[in-house]
């Protein structure tokens, strides 16, 4: 017997009965595996009561598979949690229907126009939130996601003639900084480009809120390989399966308010409310990002792959656990017991067995990667210590030898380049190591600054790369 796609007959569902209070801007794997689980998680543990309706943000999606499977799907989390490995299943249910934009403004535009409409959650890519000129609000559907937001919010503000009360709440996911803030300046060039007037300027600053948000979960996808085995055991097909972590953390900033109507912090889930979203976003970059980076250079050195072979490498895994520790956390504006607890979750994450999180993806862009997750730590621990930190020092010795001998980078050619060009007609000898590392280090393009200017750093690093060059990165460490 053949089997049949995921939908509301072949589990014996019936159709959809929850309030559509949420449209959502994307349907990737990401926010299908951690908003979209968190709003099914809200509506069993709380009654929250939000159905939710997807917009496709691009021409071409999954828009008609969501539909064909009436917004089911599978979410398996998998991955260490209290140190034990544990597989979890969850059938998402609170998306009610989805949208193409490109096929369906009449739909598009009568959502803006539902008085149940409260928030606005979106996940659209770094690049979503930007403004073109180009755009038209004559010419629908638009070629931003700001673009068509703008026209969807200045539809509402007309139809329901201004009226306060009908606002809404905005949630944006995208991985960029003050995603909630750009977000909205975006939507006020397009309303200013567009001439819509004070009025609507007005309900836009008074009566919407845009909240800053930061996301964290690791997200593989479709899991393409085990496809078929998994539908049998569903005795369904299911082909918006999504695999994800069990690690999960959003931190949402904005007013109380938001909190009383979003109460997910009512929930068993890893969510924040804040009205400084900065601590933990510095908390994420110098910890889990900068791990990430500090491990790259030694690890590719040891001719090790992934991040899990790292972990399970006993000197590699004590180094990065001192650094983050010991050099890392205390950088840090959070209590001690939050960053300990961030730090061991990190580390759990860096274990989990099924995610091979290649050490040559994350190595994409180092320098960039260097100067925002790691030197934000070394700057800060010189400042609080007085000195320089010697396990991040090593970091960037390594960094740089990779980019010395290495011909496999991948990086803007101009400092690949110009880190190549340093070391021609160089000798072995500790002095020119020092002072081509002087030079470099005084490359405010590389680094945003002038790093020359702290002689420790400039000596510790050329004593670590004096080392390297002589031995290897192992032993090194290993005396380190």
């Amino acid at each position: 017997m053949s089997l049949q796609l995921l939908n509301n007959p072949v589990i014996g569902r019936e159709k959809n009965g929850l309030q559509e209070k949420i449209i959502q801007f994307g349907e990737g794997n990401f926010l299908r595996a951690f908003v979209n689980w968190m709003i099914d998680q809200m509506n069993q543990q709380l009654d929250f009561n939000a159905g939710v309706v997807v917009v496709q943000p691009l021409e071409s999606g999954m828009i008609d598979v969501l539909n064909d499977q009436d917004g089911l799907y599978n979410v398996y989390l998998k991955g260490l949690k209290n140190n034990s490995v544990q597989v979890d299943r969850y059938l998402i249910e609170c998306i009610k229907r989805a949208i193409n934009p490109y096929r369906q403004a009449d739909e598009y535009f009568e959502m803006a126009r539902s008085s149940e409409l409260r928030f606005v959650i979106s996940n659209t890519t770094e690049a979503g939130i930007q403004f073109n000129e180009e755009d038209e609000l004559s010419r629908f559907p638009q070629k931003t996601f700001p673009g068509k937001l703008t026209a969807f919010l200045h539809a509402r503000f007309l139809h329901f003639e201004g009226s306060p009360d009908k606002g809404l709440i905005f949630l944006p996911c995208e991985l960029i900084d003050k995603n909630g803030r750009k977000l909205k300046e975006a939507i006020m060039q397009y309303a200013d480009h567009w001439s819509l007037g004070s009025s609507f300027i007005d309900w836009i600053n008074a009566s919407n809120t845009f909240c800053n948000t930061l996301v964290d979960r690791i997200v593989p996808g479709y899991p393409k390989d085990r496809a078929e085995e998994l539908s049998k055991e569903l005795g369904y097909i299911d082909n918006l399966i999504v695999e994800g972590e069990q690690f999960h953390l959003w931190v949402i900033e904005g007013p109380d308010f938001v909190k009383d109507e979003f109460p997910i912090d009512k929930t068993d889930l890893n969510v924040v409310f804040t009205h400084n979203l900065k601590p933990y976003r510095d908390r994420k970059v110098k910890i889990l990002n900068g791990a990430h980076t500090i491990m790259v250079s030694t690890a590719i050195a040891c001719g090790i792959n992934t991040v899990k072979e790292v972990m399970d490498d006993p000197i590699l895994s004590k180094y990065l656990k001192e650094t983050i520790y010991q050099e890392i956390t205390p950088t840090l504006d959070l209590e001690e017991e939050e960053l300990r607890s961030f730090a061991e979750a990190v580390l759990q994450r860096f274990s989990n067995p099924f995610i091979k999180h290649y050490l040559k993806d994350i190595s994409l862009n180092s320098i960039s990667k260097f100067r925002t997750r790691v030197l934000p730590s070394i700057v800060d621990y010189q400042k609080n210590n007085g000195h320089i930190p010697k396990k991040l020092a090593f970091a960037l010795a390594s960094l740089l030898h990779l980019y010395k001998e290495s011909s496999d980078l991948k990086d803007d050619q101009q400092y690949i380049d110009f880190i190549k060009n340093a070391w021609i007609n160089s000798t072995n000898s500790f002095d020119a190591i020092h002072t081509i590392i002087k030079n470099i280090l005084s490359n405010i393009e590389l680094w945003g600054q002038d790093l020359s200017v702290m002689p420790e750093l400039s000596g510790l690093t050329a004593n670590y790369f004096y080392q390297i060059a002589a031995m290897d990165v192992k032993s090194v460490l290993s005396e380190l």
